[in-house]
């Protein structure tokens, strides 16, 4: 609520996420009361999409009478001053007023949630493992008197039988079946030919006994070797999936940064002589981005903020959660927040400036084909509703320059 002149309390100033200090957006502890609950009761449309699909919905006469309705049944006036006269609020107009800061200080950002159809099913493609790095010394007669008695009560068994070990190959699928991703009655098949090539690959160097004592002794190293390799080599397959908006606009997450005692915020427009250190400095002086600061990474992420604040409607850094965009990292799903999201007169942008040595890396591609996906999910329910398309931008960071033009960036490095 800072970023509209609203604090959590009370809302007796206008205090922005990094502490910069403003006008108050309301006057006088009754209107900032209103204006509190106002922002309460427009949080809370967020997650109704049929009533407001878009930020823009809230301006409406039917939603305007709602939150009005909804204010007023909350609002309770303060004491009587001492000869008994109180103006009461105009709560209409001081619900117009909050309305319109949210619109202007607010980019439609869609909650989307992808949901499977149907049973899902996974598992991994049996592959040949690359053993070449994987080389064990002989396990020295200290190293594996060491290993019995704090192994002393160590009993490898395998599936239902509960047979202690009698191969090699136990050994090693014994230690694989522990990670959460791996079941062995689905994959017990695949478990045990990479354990094969495994010791196979030991008894091409050590004797029997010492490819025994080096798989004992190094069984859990061993076994997040493979289980490193196996993440390539992940499927997964669904019916289909099915997309469900849950809120149809959503508030920006507070961002905070840390900065060094003393050091002044930055003209953003200014490049700093130590580009090496760029993530250090706080930089500001932006006219329209919605935080009154900001970190930047690299040099050309620097840029491509003064290009936005020059061209876009408005602008800002995504902090942590701001977009629920999750990508496939092996077996596992990381979340992903592109650097920065613009708002133009036809279109909003999602860009990525990233190193050019960076652009062909399988998480850089991961992560662009997540956030092309969410951004054609987002454009299709702003479809409905009168909203501006979604395209995502993957950017070198040596092609950016202060004079480039946003629609130059697009026609270049439109995804």
């Amino acid at each position: 609520a800072s970023r509209l002149g609203l604090k959590p309390d009370q809302a007796t100033s206008r205090t922005l996420d990094a502490g910069a200090e403003v006008a108050p957006a309301f006057d006088g502890p009754g209107e900032q009361a209103v204006a509190q609950i106002a922002y309460g009761v427009i949080r809370r449309l967020e997650s109704q999409p049929q009533t407001v699909p878009s930020v823009t919905y809230l301006q409406r006469p039917e939603v305007q009478t709602l939150v009005v309705q909804e204010v007023a049944a909350q609002y309770r006036p303060a004491q009587l001053t001492l000869d008994g006269v109180v103006k009461p609020p105009d709560i209409a107009a001081i619900v117009a007023r909050t309305t319109d800061l949210v619109v202007r200080q607010t980019i439609d950002i869609p909650r989307i949630l992808v949901v499977p159809r149907g049973e899902a099913k996974s598992g991994f493609k049996p592959f040949t493992l690359e053993l070449k790095t994987l080389r064990y010394p002989a396990v020295s007669e200290d190293l594996w008197i060491q290993h019995l008695r704090t192994h002393q009560t160590e009993v490898i068994a395998l599936g239902r039988s509960g047979a202690e070990e009698i191969r090699l190959e136990d050994v090693v699928v014994s230690a694989l079946v522990d990670f959460d991703d791996i079941s062995y009655d689905d994959h017990a098949e695949l478990l045990y030919g990479l354990a094969s090539q495994t010791v196979a690959h030991f008894r091409t160097y050590l004797s029997e006994d010492d490819t025994r004592r080096v798989l004992r002794c190094y069984q859990r190293d061993i076994a997040q070797f493979i289980h490193a390799q196996m993440q390539k080599y992940y499927w997964e397959e669904v019916d289909g999936y099915e997309v469900r908006i849950t809120k149809g606009f959503t508030d920006l997450k507070p961002s905070a940064y840390s900065a060094t005692e003393g050091e002044p915020v930055r003209d953003f427009r200014e490049s700093p002589r130590d580009k090496s250190n760029m993530a250090k400095y706080l930089f500001g002086g932006f006219q329209r981005c919605l935080y009154p600061v900001q970190k930047f990474q690299a040099e050309g992420e620097r840029k491509l903020a003064v290009i936005l604040d020059r061209e876009a409607m408005k602008w800002f850094k995504p902090a942590k959660g701001q977009f629920q965009i999750y990508y496939r990292d092996g077996v596992d799903h990381a979340e992903y927040q592109p650097d920065f999201v613009a708002e133009t007169s036809d279109t909003i942008y999602m860009l990525e400036p990233k190193a050019r040595n960076q652009m062909e890396d399988a998480e850089v591609i991961a992560k662009k084909e997540a956030a092309t996906t969410w951004c054609v999910h987002a454009s299709s329910h702003a479809a409905t509703c009168g909203g501006k398309p979604w395209r995502y931008l993957l950017i070198p960071h040596d092609a950016i320059a202060e004079n480039m033009t946003l629609l130059g960036l697009v026609a270049h490095f439109s995804g």
